[in-house]
């Protein structure tokens, strides 16, 4: 169960003279008044009284009094803590009569419970590495977010390439008439020859059509000069007619080949390489694009898994609050991070985390409450009532929603008591 504060009185501590509060178990006590009344003091005090004697203050005795501070305070569980005389000694009675002393009061007074605003001005990833110490995933966390560094790294320089590469490829000319590897002069005479020696053998064979077409005439002259032999060459005439037909035939079936275009590769072969090998160039460059695009998607899929692992981590440990988490280093609550919540919201959210750091510890102090509307205030009185927690606050101001107002060091309607001043020196008076 939660301790709390029943009772405190306090007396000649700083600007306070002398003040008793009866703080409500649960909900805001929120002490009141003009600038330079006490208030603080009263939240100074009670931070001395059981933090020790780190949070004395420099000055602890009010000015102008004799008589020292002294501070009495009674706790939920009957301890009593009592600090007064010369030197302020810490007293602490348990409800058996026993004396105890800090370390007693160690075991269920959280620091930060008495000095909220340094929990308040720490740097946002102080404070998510507060609630990481709180849930103990604090490792696992470092991990995942050093994996989720160095692939959001490694994806980074991936898109950058593929960026690079897509754009290379974008400026590269192309040029579809060209072929799709670089061609050889070698290979091109190579073939030219093979033509011209093919058309050759055509034109022998003509060649030799045009022979047997002269020797047919010749042979028909022959045989009109020579009848007697005609006989004879007639038999010649008909087999030369015959071969002349077969040789034409043969001869109306060749078809020369040019190379016109071969001459032209030739004279043109290094502006066709120069297109290939630019054709090829914007072919690698659109592979290696595509390649880097597939590794960032495939990086990217690994990212999000590292981030989902976060987010599945966080989600089943035992945060302090509920819509409370850490993003990316930073706390957040409700999706926000600290600078972009409401004030009564950060306050609910430090409330919630002093009371996981020591659930044993059910107050808190705050001070400079009026920087909250009357409406935000009664919220978030209601959610501490709701959670069962104690806050003991202050807040320039005099209204009804102060439990009790402070005026010039004591509370507004109570009486007075007789407080002996410093004695008055005059100089050359004994």
């Amino acid at each position: 169960m939660s301790i709390k504060i029943n009772k405190l009185e306090i007396e000649n501590v700083k600007r306070v003279k002398a003040v008793k509060i009866e703080p409500t178990a649960n909900g805001l006590t929120i002490v009141g008044g003009r600038n330079n009344q006490g208030k603080t003091s009263v939240l100074d005090a009670i931070a001395w009284a059981l933090g020790g004697e780190k949070f004395r203050p420099s000055e602890a005795q009010r000015e102008g009094s004799v008589i020292p501070p002294n501070l009495h305070i009674v706790m939920s569980n009957g301890l009593v803590v009592e600090r007064k005389g010369k030197n302020s000694d810490l007293k602490v009675i348990d409800p058996n009569g026993k004396k105890g002393g800090q370390q007693l009061l160690n075991e269920f007074v959280e620091q930060l419970a008495l000095d909220l605003p340094r929990f308040m001005a720490s740097s946002s990833k102080e404070k998510a590495a507060t609630v990481l110490q709180i849930i103990g995933v604090g490792p696992q966390l470092f991990e995942l977010e050093r994996q989720e560094q160095e692939i959001y790294s490694r994806r980074r320089a991936i898109g950058q390439i593929a960026d690079q590469k897509s754009k290379f490829a974008k400026e590269q000319p192309y040029h579809p008439d060209a072929p799709k590897e670089p061609i050889s002069a070698s290979d091109l005479i190579k073939q030219q020859q093979e033509i011209l020696a093919k058309n050759g053998e055509n034109q022998r064979k003509r060649d030799k059509a045009l022979q047997l077409h002269a020797e047919r005439n010749r042979l028909a002259e022959k045989v009109n000069s020579l009848k007697e032999e005609l006989e004879k060459y007639t038999k010649q005439l008909i087999q030369a007619d015959l071969d002349m037909e077969t040789a034409y035939k043969t001869s109306g079936q060749l078809q020369d080949e040019s190379t016109a275009e071969l001459e032209e590769n030739i004279n043109n072969i290094e502006t066709i390489n120069i297109k290939v090998r630019a054709n090829l160039d914007k072919d690698k460059a659109e592979e290696d694009a595509q390649e880097y695009s597939r590794q960032y998607a495939t990086l990217t899929t690994d990212l999000e898994a590292v981030r989902q692992k976060k987010v599945d981590l966080l989600q089943g440990a035992d945060l302090p609050l509920p819509g409370l988490s850490v993003v990316d280093g930073e706390l957040t609550y409700e999706g926000k991070k600290w600078d972009g919540m409401s004030g009564s919201d950060q306050l609910k959210v430090s409330v919630a985390i002093v009371r996981k750091l020591n659930p044993k510890c059910g107050f808190v102090l705050l001070d400079k409450l009026e920087q909250m509307d009357l409406t935000t205030l009664t919220e978030f009185g209601q959610w501490l009532e709701q959670e069962g927690l104690q806050a003991i606050a202050t807040r320039v101001s005099t209204g009804d929603e102060c439990s009790i107002i402070i005026e010039d060091g004591y509370v507004a309607g109570a009486e007075v008591p007789v407080q002996v001043e410093a004695p008055k020196f005059k100089v050359g008076e004994f």
